[in-house]
């Protein structure tokens, strides 16, 4: 039989696919379960945006016909919103499809991309997939100024040199939580070289309601160099969908276009995107829920002796003291579906989305449970 490993592109023998959330329906099928609770891939718990639901349905009568790959009415509606033109939009399924884009574009072997430890595990996948070398930099301490499991700007800016061509920075920070600073961002950005190319990922910053938070997109104009990322999977309830976007100047987002899939974008995904963008009562009680889910997951928490990592985000990762991907599977059996993140070097913590106050209890209790046993 051939071994066709040895004929792979540069890196790719070293990849290990990335896991996502487990589905209820494996869980429930696998264990004889019903009434799962699925607190593990950031999902919205409110459900899909309304707006948007209704526009993927009415949509549905076309999907005989390719979408228009343009994404002309969304891309200017989003122009509009953030006051750019529409040449500085590029539309993904999803902001990681927009991530893979630019490591495809600027990432090859020789070169390197410098990014957080503890940070989105897709950034070392699609660097190391272009064959592009990983350097990856300690996060914040508890003994270091900032925040503990956070972003060190000055380890990463000591990881960055001529072969450097991609930094990718999440803000927040998944699976931590973490944020940075308007004004520690804003240095780190004027400190690089323009021919570096720096991926703010935003999925989660309309969740955020922090004071001093950076707005990416305000900076397009201060750094040519900088491209936005940001989706409709989180917040706007539509995960599965897939569509997202990426905002820099018109000369970043043509190169990066130039690797995108044709009609990557669904035509129901369209639709429902530009309908969110309309609904802000949605986003609002979206925001709300989040605001006190957090709240109600962090007491609880306390209660129970175990220290969590401070978040900005609709997740929130708890540290168990213990082996947590053991506590995730009888979490499993009790029908509560997590997210264990050893995979992130956190092989004792739990990364926990925010539900409903329904689901936040009942996760609570059984998370008693099985430290109780």
């Amino acid at each position: 039989m051939t071994d066709f490993s040895v004929f792979t592109a540069p890196g790719i023998n070293a990849l290990h696919p990335y896991v996502p959330g487990k589905p209820i329906e494996e869980l429930e099928r696998e264990l004889g379960l019903s009434g799962t609770i699925k607190l593990a891939s950031n999902e919205n718990p409110l459900g899909p945006n309304p707006l948007g639901r209704e526009a993927a349905a009415e949509a549905i009568a076309g999907i005989n016909l390719y979408p228009d790959d343009s994404g002309y009415r969304l891309k200017a509606k989003l122009a509009h919103r953030y006051g750019l033109a529409p040449e500085q939009l590029v539309l993904g399924a999803g902001s990681s499809d927009v991530i893979a884009m630019t490591a495809r574009t600027f990432l090859a072997p020789g070169r390197s991309a410098v990014f957080s430890r503890y940070s989105f595990a897709m950034y070392p996948i699609y660097t190391t997939a272009a064959g592009a070398e990983c350097r990856v930099a300690d996060a914040l301490s508890p003994d270091d100024d900032g925040m503990p499991y956070g972003h060190d700007l000055d380890a990463m800016a000591k990881l960055v040199d001529e072969s450097t061509r991609v930094v990718f920075i999440a803000n927040p920070n998944n699976p931590t939580g973490t944020w940075l600073q308007t004004e520690a961002l804003y240095r780190f950005l004027q400190a690089l070289r323009e021919d570096v190319v720096v991926v703010l990922d935003e999925a989660y910053t309309e969740y955020v309601t922090e004071a001093d938070f950076p707005d990416g997109v305000a900076w397009l104009g201060d750094f040519p160099n900088l491209i936005v990322t940001r989706t409709f999977s989180k917040i706007y309830g539509l995960a599965g969908l897939r569509i997202g976007y990426g905002m820099a100047g018109a000369p970043l987002i043509d190169l990066i276009s130039r690797v995108r899939q044709p009609f990557n974008v669904s035509l129901p995904a369209l639709a429902a995107a530009e309908a969110a963008l309309d609904d802000g009562d949605f986003l609002q009680r979206s925001r709300e829920n989040n605001d006190q889910g957090l709240k109600q997951l962090a007491a609880g928490f306390d209660a129970l002796g175990l220290a969590h990592i401070p978040s900005v985000g609709n997740f929130i990762t708890v540290d168990l003291q213990r082996n947590g991907g053991e506590i995730y599977q009888k979490l499993l059996e009790k029908g509560v579906i997590v997210r264990p993140v050893a995979n992130y070097d956190l092989p004792d913590h739990i990364r926990v989305t925010v539900g409903t106050e329904a689901e936040n209890r009942r996760f609570l209790e059984a998370l008693q449970e099985v430290l109780a046993a």
